[in-house]
């Protein structure tokens, strides 16, 4: 008010014009102090409730990524975002966006569904966690706020969950991580794909180019990687053994060259430095360590690496994982690393892994799924009350 005596001392006004001006400036206050709650609460419609929101699949691009968000027709308020895998650069996007396999296992429980395509393909985990994270938000923006929002992923999803819980952690209920890649990318690139890589070259030379050159291939096919083993049997039974493979899915080593290539040319270098490391396990270690493919890495590969992503195991909402009993792409020596992770940040009340079941990559069947994740609801019920 003190604003408004103000411009009536400038200008001689009527006190009729005086009440009309104050009445106008209240009414401007109110206003503003509305519109900025309405912003604070990121523009929710304060009519919006699940009872209003009809049943249907609505498909779109949100800042260049499609998404695809699936209404079952009795809604139960619930969320549930899907985070999915390693899609190689390149292969074809189907637009409008597709469901993924499991979504119909949610939409039979009476939970949304919805799940962004990112804005890129490959090692895109520094996208899917800002797309998906966006998704979330536009759903509440455009439907309603859900009771309770939990995120799915798997494969490479698995990562970018456990990435968007921890830098999110208000915003889920709960998540579910199948088959996932839970190893903070500087890890995974130094244990899972290069690893591997140089193993096989110190064992069976002359196959693969030099992983760092700017011109080597970006893909190179599995037969490559299967006719050389089969002609190196002592090797590649040690590689088997080691890498915990069989001679069947020892072609894993054509995706971890197509995965490292592609986050070489993200990172715009090396993103690990192996210069100093010392191998163990591939025979005689001395010889080995002696004839290992050295890298000197990039420094800003390396920090491109570790934005996209290091994990740090500080959670505060409920994480139910699981694992196939084999998994080829993921094998059990790296399962424990994210749940110990967790652990030693003091969080282990929020973890909850169960038995592994199924053999291959991601090779749960829908009831596997549905029990898993009934597991997950039950779990974060609980830490509610």
């Amino acid at each position: 008010m003190a604003a408004m005596e103000a411009l009536c001392r400038s200008f001689p006004l009527r006190s009729d014009d005086v009440k009309h001006a104050a009445r106008r400036y209240a009414l401007f206050r109110l206003i503003s102090i509305w519109l900025a709650l309405v912003v604070c609460v990121g523009g929710v419609s304060p009519n919006a409730h699940s009872a209003d929101v009809k049943p249907a699949a609505h498909t779109g691009t949100l800042q260049g990524a499609l998404y695809r968000i699936d209404i079952p027709a009795k809604w139960n308020g619930d969320l549930v975002m899907i985070m999915h895998g390693y899609q190689p650069a390149g292969i074809p996007i189907k637009s409008p966006m597709t469901p993924a396999d499991v979504t119909p296992v949610f939409l039979k429980q009476g939970y949304a569904v919805a799940q962004s395509q990112y804005t890129s393909q490959g090692w895109a985990v520094g996208e899917a966690i800002v797309d998906n994270e966006r998704l979330r938000r536009y759903f509440i923006r455009t439907f309603a706020h859900p009771a309770h929002t939990y995120v799915y992923g798997f494969s490479l999803g698995g990562l970018e969950t456990a990435a968007s819980i921890e830098r999110y952690p208000h915003a889920y209920t709960g998540a579910l991580i199948v088959c996932g890649a839970t190893l903070p990318t500087p890890e995974t690139v130094a244990r899972v794909l290069l690893t591997p890589l140089v193993a096989f070259d110190a064992l069976i030379p002359g196959v693969l180019p030099d992983l760092a050159a700017p011109d080597s291939p970006a893909f190179i096919p599995p037969d490559v990687f299967i006719k050389a083993l089969q002609a190196h049997p002592k090797e590649a039974a040690l590689l088997e053994k080691r890498l915990q493979e069989t001679p069947e899915t020892l072609s894993t080593l054509s995706l971890y060259y197509m995965a490292l290539r592609e986050l070489e040319r993200r990172a715009d270098g090396m993103p690990m430095d192996n210069t100093k490391t010392v191998y163990h396990g591939f025979g005689d270690d001395a010889e080995f360590n002696r004839r290992v493919h050295r890298y000197a890495g990039s420094p800003a590969a390396m920090a491109y690496a570790a934005r996209n992503v290091t994990l740090t195991g500080r959670i505060d909402t409920s994480v139910v994982m699981q694992w196939n009993a084999f998994d080829p792409t993921i094998p059990s020596r790296f399962h424990s690393l994210y749940p110990d992770l967790v652990r030693a940040a003091g969080n282990e009340k929020w973890m909850t892994v169960l038995p592994p079941a199924g053999q291959g990559h991601c090779n749960f069947t829908d009831a596997q799924i549905s029990t898993a994740f009934h597991t997950l609801v039950h779990k974060a019920g609980a830490e509610e009350h």
